[in-house]
Protein backbone atom coordinates (compact mmCIF):
# COMPACT_ATOMS: atom_id res chain seq x y z
CA UNK A 1 0.00 0.00 0.00
CA UNK A 2 1.07 3.25 -0.92
CA UNK A 3 2.00 5.55 1.89
CA UNK A 4 -0.06 8.77 1.32
CA UNK A 5 1.79 12.23 2.69
CA UNK A 6 -0.82 14.18 4.62
CA UNK A 7 0.88 17.75 3.35
CA UNK A 8 0.06 16.67 -0.19
CA UNK A 9 -3.89 17.30 -0.04
CA UNK A 10 -3.25 20.66 1.97
CA UNK A 11 -0.94 21.68 -0.94
CA UNK A 12 -3.36 20.60 -3.45
CA UNK A 13 -6.10 22.57 -2.16
CA UNK A 14 -4.63 25.34 -2.00
CA UNK A 15 -3.75 25.11 -5.25
CA UNK A 16 -7.21 24.68 -6.07
CA UNK A 17 -7.88 27.95 -4.05
CA UNK A 18 -10.46 30.30 -6.02
CA UNK A 19 -9.14 33.19 -7.07
CA UNK A 20 -11.58 35.60 -5.21
CA UNK A 21 -10.63 33.30 -1.71
CA UNK A 22 -7.18 34.41 -2.14
CA UNK A 23 -7.55 37.69 -2.49
CA UNK A 24 -10.28 37.99 0.69
CA UNK A 25 -7.32 35.88 2.14
CA UNK A 26 -4.84 38.60 1.04
CA UNK A 27 -7.07 41.94 1.84
CA UNK A 28 -7.81 40.24 5.83
CA UNK A 29 -4.11 40.24 5.93
CA UNK A 30 -3.48 43.75 4.78
CA UNK A 31 -6.69 45.03 6.39
CA UNK A 32 -5.01 43.29 10.02
CA UNK A 33 -1.62 44.75 9.54
CA UNK A 34 -3.24 48.05 8.98
CA UNK A 35 -4.96 48.04 12.27
CA UNK A 36 -2.00 46.84 14.12
CA UNK A 37 0.39 49.65 12.49
CA UNK A 38 -2.19 52.47 10.58
CA UNK A 39 0.98 55.18 10.37
CA UNK A 40 3.30 52.70 8.72
CA UNK A 41 0.39 52.06 6.52
CA UNK A 42 -0.41 55.85 5.88
CA UNK A 43 3.32 56.69 5.09
CA UNK A 44 4.20 54.57 2.62
CA UNK A 45 0.72 54.95 0.73
CA UNK A 46 1.81 59.31 1.10
CA UNK A 47 5.38 58.29 -0.27
CA UNK A 48 3.94 57.25 -3.56
CA UNK A 49 1.76 59.76 -4.15
CA UNK A 50 4.74 62.94 -3.22
CA UNK A 51 7.19 60.46 -5.29
CA UNK A 52 4.49 60.40 -8.10
CA UNK A 53 3.62 63.98 -7.92
CA UNK A 54 8.00 64.82 -8.35
CA UNK A 55 7.84 62.49 -11.13
CA UNK A 56 5.31 64.99 -12.54
CA UNK A 57 7.19 68.21 -11.75
CA UNK A 58 10.27 66.68 -13.07
CA UNK A 59 8.88 67.84 -16.39
CA UNK A 60 6.01 65.92 -17.38
CA UNK A 61 3.22 68.68 -15.90
CA UNK A 62 4.20 71.41 -19.49
CA UNK A 63 2.14 68.46 -21.21
CA UNK A 64 -1.24 69.97 -20.15
CA UNK A 65 -0.28 73.12 -18.55
CA UNK A 66 -1.55 76.45 -19.79
CA UNK A 67 1.75 78.17 -18.92
CA UNK A 68 4.17 76.53 -19.38
CA UNK A 69 6.48 79.17 -18.32
CA UNK A 70 5.80 78.56 -13.78
CA UNK A 71 9.14 78.26 -12.25
CA UNK A 72 10.31 74.90 -11.47
CA UNK A 73 10.15 75.47 -8.06
CA UNK A 74 6.77 76.68 -7.85
CA UNK A 75 5.91 73.40 -9.34
CA UNK A 76 7.58 71.47 -6.86
CA UNK A 77 6.52 73.39 -3.71
CA UNK A 78 2.47 72.70 -5.12
CA UNK A 79 3.49 69.66 -5.73
CA UNK A 80 4.12 68.71 -2.12
CA UNK A 81 1.65 70.99 -1.10
CA UNK A 82 -0.87 68.69 -2.66
CA UNK A 83 0.56 65.04 -1.52
CA UNK A 84 2.17 65.61 1.79
CA UNK A 85 -1.40 66.18 3.73
CA UNK A 86 -2.68 63.09 2.56
CA UNK A 87 -0.47 61.54 5.56
CA UNK A 88 -3.70 62.81 7.59
CA UNK A 89 -6.36 61.62 5.01
CA UNK A 90 -8.15 59.01 7.87
CA UNK A 91 -7.50 61.23 10.89
CA UNK A 92 -8.27 64.32 9.67
CA UNK A 93 -9.67 64.71 5.67
CA UNK A 94 -11.15 67.92 5.79
CA UNK A 95 -8.03 69.81 7.90
CA UNK A 96 -6.55 68.09 5.06
CA UNK A 97 -8.34 69.08 1.97
CA UNK A 98 -8.45 72.70 3.65
CA UNK A 99 -4.48 72.24 4.28
CA UNK A 100 -4.48 71.60 -0.23
CA UNK A 101 -7.15 74.40 -1.07
CA UNK A 102 -4.19 77.06 -1.31
CA UNK A 103 -2.21 75.39 -3.25
CA UNK A 104 -4.82 74.10 -5.93
CA UNK A 105 -6.10 77.97 -6.02
CA UNK A 106 -2.41 78.66 -6.77
CA UNK A 107 -1.84 75.55 -9.26
CA UNK A 108 -5.16 77.29 -10.78
CA UNK A 109 -4.05 80.55 -11.51
CA UNK A 110 -0.63 80.20 -12.52
CA UNK A 111 -1.48 77.76 -15.05
CA UNK A 112 0.32 75.00 -13.64
CA UNK A 113 -2.46 72.54 -13.86
CA UNK A 114 -0.90 69.94 -11.82
CA UNK A 115 -2.42 65.97 -11.64
CA UNK A 116 -0.80 66.13 -8.03
CA UNK A 117 -4.30 68.47 -8.17
CA UNK A 118 -6.61 65.35 -8.70
CA UNK A 119 -5.18 64.01 -4.91
CA UNK A 120 -8.02 66.15 -3.73
CA UNK A 121 -10.54 63.42 -4.69
CA UNK A 122 -8.82 60.91 -2.47
CA UNK A 123 -9.89 62.83 0.68
CA UNK A 124 -13.65 63.60 -0.77
CA UNK A 125 -13.44 59.91 -0.90
CA UNK A 126 -12.06 59.69 2.91
CA UNK A 127 -14.25 62.72 4.20
CA UNK A 128 -17.98 60.61 2.22
CA UNK A 129 -16.30 57.35 4.21
CA UNK A 130 -15.44 58.58 7.40
CA UNK A 131 -17.67 61.89 8.09
CA UNK A 132 -20.73 63.13 8.26
CA UNK A 133 -22.23 63.24 4.82
CA UNK A 134 -23.32 66.76 5.20
CA UNK A 135 -19.83 67.39 5.11
CA UNK A 136 -19.85 66.43 1.52
CA UNK A 137 -21.67 70.01 0.42
CA UNK A 138 -18.55 72.35 1.55
CA UNK A 139 -15.78 69.23 0.21
CA UNK A 140 -17.82 69.54 -3.73
CA UNK A 141 -17.52 73.72 -3.34
CA UNK A 142 -13.74 73.76 -2.08
CA UNK A 143 -12.86 70.90 -5.00
CA UNK A 144 -15.13 73.09 -7.57
CA UNK A 145 -13.32 76.48 -7.23
CA UNK A 146 -10.25 75.89 -8.12
CA UNK A 147 -11.80 74.80 -12.05
CA UNK A 148 -14.06 77.96 -11.75
CA UNK A 149 -10.36 80.23 -11.54
CA UNK A 150 -9.20 78.20 -13.62
CA UNK A 151 -11.80 79.04 -16.27
CA UNK A 152 -12.33 82.53 -15.27
CA UNK A 153 -8.34 83.12 -16.30
CA UNK A 154 -7.75 81.45 -18.84
CA UNK A 155 -11.12 80.79 -20.64
CA UNK A 156 -11.40 79.22 -23.46
CA UNK A 157 -7.75 78.01 -23.71
CA UNK A 158 -9.07 75.85 -21.00
CA UNK A 159 -12.26 74.06 -22.87
CA UNK A 160 -15.62 75.40 -22.00
CA UNK A 161 -16.89 76.36 -18.62
CA UNK A 162 -19.62 73.63 -18.59
CA UNK A 163 -16.76 71.45 -19.84
CA UNK A 164 -14.73 72.18 -17.12
CA UNK A 165 -17.10 72.09 -14.52
CA UNK A 166 -18.93 68.86 -15.39
CA UNK A 167 -15.90 66.89 -15.35
CA UNK A 168 -15.10 68.11 -12.13
CA UNK A 169 -18.39 67.62 -10.74
CA UNK A 170 -18.53 64.54 -12.16
CA UNK A 171 -15.11 63.15 -10.78
CA UNK A 172 -16.15 64.31 -7.26
CA UNK A 173 -19.40 62.31 -7.54
CA UNK A 174 -17.38 59.33 -8.44
CA UNK A 175 -14.85 59.73 -5.32
CA UNK A 176 -17.92 60.28 -2.74
CA UNK A 177 -20.11 57.43 -4.26
CA UNK A 178 -17.32 55.19 -3.85
CA UNK A 179 -16.82 56.52 -0.15
CA UNK A 180 -20.31 56.23 0.49
CA UNK A 181 -20.52 52.39 -0.76
CA UNK A 182 -17.79 51.37 0.88
CA UNK A 183 -19.10 53.09 3.98
CA UNK A 184 -22.49 51.45 3.60
CA UNK A 185 -21.16 47.81 3.22
CA UNK A 186 -18.57 48.21 6.42
CA UNK A 187 -21.73 49.52 8.61
CA UNK A 188 -23.52 46.55 7.48
CA UNK A 189 -20.99 44.08 7.67
CA UNK A 190 -20.47 45.61 11.14
CA UNK A 191 -24.22 45.22 11.92
CA UNK A 192 -24.09 41.54 11.03
CA UNK A 193 -20.66 40.40 12.79
CA UNK A 194 -22.74 42.36 16.08
CA UNK A 195 -25.45 40.08 15.11
CA UNK A 196 -23.87 37.37 15.16
CA UNK A 197 -21.51 38.23 18.47
CA UNK A 198 -25.16 38.74 20.35
CA UNK A 199 -26.70 35.56 18.73
CA UNK A 200 -23.78 33.88 19.83
CA UNK A 201 -24.08 35.32 23.19
CA UNK A 202 -27.14 34.67 23.77
CA UNK A 203 -26.59 30.74 22.83
CA UNK A 204 -23.63 30.47 25.43
CA UNK A 205 -26.29 31.47 27.88
CA UNK A 206 -29.26 30.06 26.62
CA UNK A 207 -26.87 27.01 26.84
CA UNK A 208 -25.43 27.70 30.19
CA UNK A 209 -29.17 27.69 31.91
CA UNK A 210 -30.05 24.79 30.06
CA UNK A 211 -26.92 23.29 32.16
CA UNK A 212 -27.78 24.70 35.47
CA UNK A 213 -31.70 23.96 35.11
CA UNK A 214 -30.67 20.52 34.44
CA UNK A 215 -28.11 20.03 37.16
CA UNK A 216 -30.73 21.56 39.30
CA UNK A 217 -32.88 18.91 38.17
CA UNK A 218 -30.40 15.83 38.52
CA UNK A 219 -29.75 16.75 41.87
CA UNK A 220 -33.02 17.47 43.18
CA UNK A 221 -33.74 13.74 41.18
CA UNK A 222 -30.82 12.19 43.28
CA UNK A 223 -31.69 13.65 46.65
CA UNK A 224 -35.48 12.27 46.29
CA UNK A 225 -33.81 9.24 45.44
CA UNK A 226 -31.00 8.43 47.28
CA UNK A 227 -32.34 10.51 50.48
CA UNK A 228 -35.64 8.40 50.71
CA UNK A 229 -34.08 4.98 50.18
CA UNK A 230 -31.10 5.75 53.06
CA UNK A 231 -34.26 7.04 55.48
CA UNK A 232 -35.73 3.45 55.22
CA UNK A 233 -32.84 1.51 55.02
CA UNK A 234 -31.62 3.53 58.45
CA UNK A 235 -34.62 2.89 59.93
CA UNK A 236 -35.05 -0.74 58.84
CA UNK A 237 -31.36 -1.60 60.25
CA UNK A 238 -32.20 0.08 63.60
CA UNK A 239 -35.39 -1.95 63.77
CA UNK A 240 -33.54 -4.87 62.99
CA UNK A 241 -30.60 -4.09 65.72
CA UNK A 242 -33.39 -4.28 68.14
CA UNK A 243 -35.00 -6.83 67.40
CA UNK A 244 -32.00 -9.26 66.61
CA UNK A 245 -31.62 -10.01 70.24
CA UNK A 246 -35.22 -11.24 70.49
CA UNK A 247 -36.74 -12.11 67.58
CA UNK A 248 -33.88 -13.39 65.36
CA UNK A 249 -36.78 -13.70 62.63
CA UNK A 250 -37.88 -10.46 62.44
CA UNK A 251 -34.21 -9.45 62.04
CA UNK A 252 -33.75 -11.60 59.07
CA UNK A 253 -37.08 -10.14 57.39
CA UNK A 254 -35.46 -6.46 58.25
CA UNK A 255 -32.55 -7.41 56.16
CA UNK A 256 -34.42 -8.36 53.16
CA UNK A 257 -36.41 -5.60 53.43
CA UNK A 258 -32.89 -3.65 53.54
CA UNK A 259 -31.73 -5.39 50.37
CA UNK A 260 -34.86 -5.08 48.70
CA UNK A 261 -34.78 -1.15 49.45
CA UNK A 262 -31.08 -0.94 48.38
CA UNK A 263 -31.80 -2.68 45.16
CA UNK A 264 -34.68 -0.75 44.18
CA UNK A 265 -32.42 2.34 45.00
CA UNK A 266 -29.18 1.59 43.31
CA UNK A 267 -31.50 0.55 39.83
CA UNK A 268 -32.99 4.04 40.18
CA UNK A 269 -29.83 5.74 40.12
CA UNK A 270 -28.83 3.44 37.21
CA UNK A 271 -31.42 4.36 35.34
CA UNK A 272 -30.64 8.23 35.89
CA UNK A 273 -26.97 7.48 35.34
CA UNK A 274 -27.43 6.00 31.73
CA UNK A 275 -29.67 9.16 30.80
CA UNK A 276 -26.92 11.21 31.18
CA UNK A 277 -24.29 9.39 29.16
CA UNK A 278 -24.09 10.42 25.67
CA UNK A 279 -22.18 7.61 24.35
CA UNK A 280 -21.50 4.11 25.54
CA UNK A 281 -18.23 2.40 24.71
CA UNK A 282 -18.16 1.88 21.27
CA UNK A 283 -19.07 5.77 20.44
CA UNK A 284 -22.87 5.02 19.83
CA UNK A 285 -25.62 6.23 21.46
CA UNK A 286 -26.32 5.23 24.55
CA UNK A 287 -29.53 2.81 24.89
CA UNK A 288 -30.66 3.59 28.60
CA UNK A 289 -33.62 1.72 30.27
CA UNK A 290 -36.00 4.80 30.10
CA UNK A 291 -38.71 3.39 33.12
CA UNK A 292 -41.14 5.50 33.04
CA UNK A 293 -40.96 8.01 36.82
CA UNK A 294 -42.89 6.97 39.49
CA UNK A 295 -46.71 8.08 39.56
CA UNK A 296 -49.19 7.83 42.05
CA UNK A 297 -50.34 4.04 41.05
CA UNK A 298 -46.59 3.61 42.76
CA UNK A 299 -47.34 5.38 46.15
CA UNK A 300 -48.59 2.08 47.60
CA UNK A 301 -45.46 0.68 47.42
CA UNK A 302 -43.44 3.56 48.71
CA UNK A 303 -46.15 3.76 51.35
CA UNK A 304 -45.59 0.38 51.98
CA UNK A 305 -41.37 0.98 52.43
CA UNK A 306 -42.16 3.57 54.85
CA UNK A 307 -43.97 1.78 57.52
CA UNK A 308 -41.52 -1.16 57.07
CA UNK A 309 -38.91 1.34 58.29
CA UNK A 310 -41.18 1.44 61.63
CA UNK A 311 -43.56 5.04 60.71
CA UNK A 312 -46.97 4.28 60.71
CA UNK A 313 -48.80 6.01 57.86
CA UNK A 314 -52.21 6.40 57.32
CA UNK A 315 -54.01 7.97 53.58
CA UNK A 316 -57.08 9.71 53.45
CA UNK A 317 -57.47 10.31 49.55
CA UNK A 318 -61.18 11.92 48.00
CA UNK A 319 -61.93 12.08 44.71
CA UNK A 320 -60.73 10.47 41.07
CA UNK A 321 -56.93 10.79 40.32
CA UNK A 322 -56.97 12.00 36.50
CA UNK A 323 -53.64 13.31 36.45
CA UNK A 324 -51.16 13.96 33.52
CA UNK A 325 -47.47 12.37 34.76
CA UNK A 326 -46.09 15.52 35.24
CA UNK A 327 -48.23 16.25 38.40
CA UNK A 328 -48.34 12.71 39.39
CA UNK A 329 -44.81 12.81 39.99
CA UNK A 330 -44.67 16.32 41.83
CA UNK A 331 -46.73 14.96 44.26
CA UNK A 332 -45.40 11.20 44.57
CA UNK A 333 -41.72 13.40 45.44
CA UNK A 334 -43.98 15.85 47.87
CA UNK A 335 -45.07 12.89 49.07
CA UNK A 336 -42.09 11.45 49.29
CA UNK A 337 -39.30 13.94 50.73
CA UNK A 338 -42.03 14.70 53.63
CA UNK A 339 -42.45 11.21 54.83
CA UNK A 340 -38.17 10.81 54.10
CA UNK A 341 -38.14 13.48 56.81
CA UNK A 342 -40.06 12.40 59.19
CA UNK A 343 -38.53 9.30 59.97
CA UNK A 344 -35.53 11.38 60.29
CA UNK A 345 -36.70 13.79 62.65
CA UNK A 346 -39.79 13.23 64.36
CA UNK A 347 -38.56 10.47 66.45
CA UNK A 348 -39.72 6.66 67.20
CA UNK A 349 -43.11 7.17 68.22
CA UNK A 350 -44.17 9.65 65.29
CA UNK A 351 -47.06 8.79 62.97
CA UNK A 352 -47.85 10.48 59.52
CA UNK A 353 -51.46 11.02 57.54
CA UNK A 354 -51.09 11.99 54.04
CA UNK A 355 -54.22 13.08 52.95
CA UNK A 356 -55.27 13.69 49.13
CA UNK A 357 -57.99 15.78 47.33
CA UNK A 358 -58.62 15.36 43.74
CA UNK A 359 -60.64 18.44 42.17
CA UNK A 360 -61.63 19.58 38.71
CA UNK A 361 -59.49 20.31 35.97
CA UNK A 362 -56.24 18.81 37.28
CA UNK A 363 -56.56 20.54 40.64
CA UNK A 364 -55.39 18.63 44.11
CA UNK A 365 -54.61 19.30 47.26
CA UNK A 366 -52.10 17.17 49.52
CA UNK A 367 -51.46 17.81 53.36
CA UNK A 368 -48.48 15.75 54.74
CA UNK A 369 -48.75 15.83 58.91
CA UNK A 370 -46.60 13.94 61.40
CA UNK A 371 -47.29 14.06 65.08
CA UNK A 372 -45.32 12.43 67.52
CA UNK A 373 -46.41 11.17 70.87
CA UNK A 374 -43.15 11.76 73.06
CA UNK A 375 -43.62 14.77 75.97
CA UNK A 376 -41.26 16.71 73.98
CA UNK A 377 -42.39 18.42 70.21
CA UNK A 378 -40.78 17.55 67.12
CA UNK A 379 -37.08 18.23 66.94
CA UNK A 380 -36.82 20.70 64.79
CA UNK A 381 -35.76 19.34 60.90
CA UNK A 382 -32.45 19.60 59.45
CA UNK A 383 -30.74 21.59 56.62
CA UNK A 384 -32.59 18.73 54.11
CA UNK A 385 -35.50 20.62 54.73
CA UNK A 386 -34.79 24.29 56.07
CA UNK A 387 -32.32 25.11 53.90
CA UNK A 388 -30.99 22.42 51.55
CA UNK A 389 -32.37 20.78 48.58
CA UNK A 390 -35.51 19.39 50.31
CA UNK A 391 -37.71 22.48 50.46
CA UNK A 392 -36.35 23.76 47.60
CA UNK A 393 -36.93 20.66 45.48
CA UNK A 394 -40.44 20.76 46.45
CA UNK A 395 -40.77 24.00 45.72
CA UNK A 396 -39.71 24.02 42.18
CA UNK A 397 -41.63 21.04 41.22
CA UNK A 398 -45.08 22.72 42.72
CA UNK A 399 -44.30 26.02 41.03
CA UNK A 400 -43.78 24.50 37.63
CA UNK A 401 -47.32 24.11 37.70
CA UNK A 402 -48.62 27.48 39.33
CA UNK A 403 -48.47 26.04 42.88
CA UNK A 404 -48.27 26.77 46.66
CA UNK A 405 -46.63 24.63 48.88
CA UNK A 406 -46.42 25.51 52.83
CA UNK A 407 -44.03 23.85 55.33
CA UNK A 408 -44.01 24.24 58.95
CA UNK A 409 -44.55 23.38 62.51
CA UNK A 410 -47.73 22.49 62.97
CA UNK A 411 -49.75 24.86 65.01
CA UNK A 412 -50.72 24.69 69.00
CA UNK A 413 -51.07 22.39 70.87
CA UNK A 414 -50.29 20.11 67.76
CA UNK A 415 -47.17 18.54 67.49
CA UNK A 416 -45.33 17.70 64.63
CA UNK A 417 -44.90 19.19 61.08
CA UNK A 418 -47.31 19.89 58.25
CA UNK A 419 -46.34 20.30 54.37
CA UNK A 420 -49.42 21.70 52.12
CA UNK A 421 -49.56 21.79 48.72
CA UNK A 422 -51.99 23.16 46.43
CA UNK A 423 -51.96 22.66 42.40
CA UNK A 424 -54.22 24.57 40.67
CA UNK A 425 -56.37 23.58 37.92
CA UNK A 426 -53.99 22.64 34.59
CA UNK A 427 -54.97 26.31 31.68
CA UNK A 428 -57.02 26.09 28.84
CA UNK A 429 -54.94 24.87 25.89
Amino acid sequence: MDHVDPARPVLRDRAAEPLTQYVQRVNRRVRAFDRRRPLVWDLHLTGFWVLAALVDASGGWRNVAHDPGVPVGLVVALSLALSVPLLWRRSHPRAALLATLPAALLNAWSGAALQAALLQLLLVHHIALRRPLRGLWWAVAVVTVPACVTVARYGDGAGSWNQQLGSQLLSVGVAALIGITVRARRDHTEVLEDRARRLETERDQQVRLAAAAERARIAREMHDIIGHNLSVITGLADGGRYAAAKSPDRAAQALDAIATTSRRALGELRRLLDVLRDDDSDGAPAAAELTPQPALTDLDRLLDGVRGAGLPVRTTVRGEPALPEGRQLTLYRVIQEALTNTLKHAGPDATAHVDLSYGAGGAVTLSVTDTSRAASPSPPRSPALSGGRGLPGMRERTSLYGGTLEAGPRPAPERGWRVHLHLPEEAPQ
